[in-house]
């Protein structure tokens, strides 16, 4: 039996700042907005080529403090690229890290030790990290 992720809820303080930042910064594709009334709406979008989605919202979603969500993780072929995109849509980016080293030969001296850290405007903490193949 496959057991998938689907969804992650995002804590944050204002939806339409936070639906902003991860559609327009981060390229999230806005997979619906929804208002039930004047107290609930749900906002879910998708990173590009991902399973996993995130949903933030009022009303009908958990009720977290914003900015609590830490290690929440991206995984890019090209981490050198994907950085280059983000400084240009104005993200907040960290260098290039390297964490750790790999234990055998890999296609590129990113692959699974090269990561970037960012947060949304409400301090949940993302990382990045490169795995150009999995073998």
């Amino acid at each position: 039996m496959n057991w998938t992720l689907e969804v992650v809820v995002i804590p944050v303080s204002d939806v339409d700042r936070a639906k902003e930042f991860y559609a327009d910064r981060l390229g999230f594709a806005v997979d619906h907005d929804t208002r039930i009334g004047d107290d609930v709406r749900i906002v879910q979008l998708t990173p590009p080529g991902s399973g996993c989605s995130i949903v933030m919202g009022a009303g009908a979603v958990p009720d977290m403090q914003p900015g609590s969500l830490k290690g929440l993780q991206l995984v890019v072929p090209d981490l050198e690229k994907a950085r280059a995109e983000l400084v240009e849509r104005g993200v907040d980016v960290s260098e290039i890290q390297v964490v750790g080293r790999n234990p055998r030969p890999v296609p590129h001296p990113l692959d699974n030790v090269g990561f970037v850290f960012f947060t949304d405007p409400d301090g949940n903490a993302w990382a990045v990290q490169q795995i150009s193949s999995r073998g």
